[in-house]
């Protein structure tokens, strides 16, 4: 299962949301997000960060 961080959350805050549905994180994946402003140049608006889960054993 994936799971992205989202905007307004931290690395911390995706892991124990991660570990609170059953999931331990077995891959990270992180990509730029970019940006064309007006004048035509592109920019790196921010990274996006997301987690591959493997379903913890009880």
């Amino acid at each position: 299962m994936k799971f992205r961080v989202e905007e307004n959350e931290t690395i911390e805050m995706c892991l124990n949301r991660m570990k609170e549905q059953g999931y331990t994180p077995v891959k990270r994946f992180e990509k730029p997000v970019f940006i064309e402003k007006k004048n035509g140049d592109i920019e790196v608006l921010r990274q996006e960060i997301q987690f591959v889960g493997k379903k913890m054993n009880d």
